[in-house]
């Protein structure tokens, strides 16, 4: 139940309470009133009665027509009195036990009375209208600058740091509002500072690190120089990884869009994946693609391939092999055969310099492949399918539709790939 009905009902509900409770108590109040008036004109009835023996001003002595809730009171030895509904209203009755008999005086409930308890209904269903309409007003405009805050810190999370609300106002939500406003200042000062920090870092690096990898080219062949030349390669990947994060935080890259058959950008991305996961002396990995239905696509190839080899080598890294890369259109599927994804990733998606707990690494490849995505305006979503493993999924999206001229900007060349542009590979199709 949302704000705006949650505060409306409640105020709906304390004015039918405070209706019910006047539209009753105050006809009482007033019928009580007329009910002393008559037992008072009954005591000067009686005191008449008894010292002349006369009935005057309307008493009367054991009338036929007594109610019988006054007739059991009076039976009882006690005064009392009653209102009676009848069809011309209500009559009010007020009776004495005597000697003789019941002495009973009547009167009528004056006509105003009857008015005034309309008029009172009348007005407070349509005063429980109002307020409940103004009510629910109040509750949306409250409502409205709280969705707008909660908007603000999901955009915040998402890492829009730069989302700000309005601070107009005095009351407790634009206290709210400041310390939303305020957080988002100061989480991304210090991002901006780890980022620019992580970024020097690396930049620095960059040097000495193309410095070892040209070292480590000169050495001989041998099992030691190998590990070592290996090793110096990670540590150059790992550097323009964090190059390539820093860039794409900075909101410097620009995608470059062509066109291109989505079979051929996996062909690419999975050879490239293999290549730099081979190792002399030992087999290549298992990467299979296949290509169940081919499709043009407008997108940039460059990063289409580095979102795809990025998803296959996590695929090499942390899960189990084969893996598989299965192409549907504009639908690309990187499935291995592990544990699948940790629930933390499922859950809050790609975060640089985490990984799950028993796997190793800084988790930027992921994080870059969702940054790349995004650029290009692509979806990548990550699944543990019902058979095991783990599945990412790349959805690059309806392409627009095509100029007249046919113009593909030269990239439809599949053959480069060894692809001839047909709609299906073999499951024996490696990469």
């Amino acid at each position: 139940m949302g704000l705006r009905v949650k505060i409306g009902t409640t105020i709906a509900a304390t004015s039918t309470i405070a209706v019910l409770v006047t539209a009753v108590q105050v006809p009482g109040m007033l019928t009580d009133r007329e009910r002393e008036t008559v037992a008072e004109r009954l005591q000067f009835a009686e005191r008449i009665y008894d010292e002349s023996g006369e009935t005057r001003f309307g008493l009367r002595l054991n009338p036929a027509n007594l109610p019988v809730p006054l007739r059991e009171q009076l039976d009882r030895g006690r005064r009392a009195t009653h209102v009676q509904d009848t069809p011309q209203g209500k009559r009010i009755w007020a009776g004495a036990p005597t000697e003789r008999g019941y002495l009973v005086m009547t009167g009528r409930r004056s006509p105003v009375i009857d008015e005034l308890e309309q008029v009172m209904w009348k007005s407070g269903a349509v005063g429980v209208g109002v307020a409940g309409l103004i009510g629910v007003a109040v509750a949306a405009r409250f409502g409205r600058r709280l969705r707008l805050s909660a908007q603000a810190a999901e955009r915040i999370t998402r890492g829009e740091l730069s989302a700000r609300l309005s601070e107009k106002g005095r009351d407790e939500i634009t206290v709210l509002t400041r310390a939303v406003n305020a957080m988002a200042e100061a989480l991304g000062g210090r991002l901006q500072a780890e980022r620019e920090v992580t970024a020097n870092i690396a930049h620095e690096l960059r040097t000495p690190v193309a410095g070892l990898v040209a070292a480590a080219g000169l050495l001989p062949e041998g099992t030691a120089e190998n590990m070592v030349r290996e090793r110096v390669g990670r540590l150059r990947d790992l550097v323009e990884d964090v190059l390539e994060v820093a860039r794409l935080d900075n909101g410097g890259e620009d995608a470059e869009m062509r066109w291109v058959e989505s079979g051929v950008l996996a062909r690419r991305a999975a050879r490239a994946a293999v290549e730099g996961r081979a190792v002399p002396g030992r087999p290549a990995p298992a990467v299979r693609v296949e290509v169940v239905r081919d499709m043009l696509v407008h997108t940039d190839p460059r990063r289409v391939e580095r979102v795809l080899t990025n998803l296959v080598s996590n695929s090499l890294r942390h899960g189990a092999q084969p893996v598989l890369v299965e192409v549907t259109g504009q639908v690309i599927r990187v499935r291995d055969h592990g544990s699948g994804f940790p629930v933390h990733l499922l859950s809050h998606g790609p975060q640089r310099f985490r990984t799950g707990a028993a796997q190793s690494g800084l988790g930027l490849g992921l994080t870059i492949a969702a940054a790349q995505a995004q650029l290009i305006g692509a979806e990548l979503r990550f699944t543990n399918p019902p058979g095991g493993g783990a599945q990412a999924l790349l959805d690059l999206g309806t392409p627009p539709p095509r100029r007249a001229d046919g113009d593909n900007d030269g990239d439809r060349a599949g053959g480069s790939d060894g692809g001839n542009g047909s709609n299906n590979s073999s499951s024996g199709d490696p990469a």
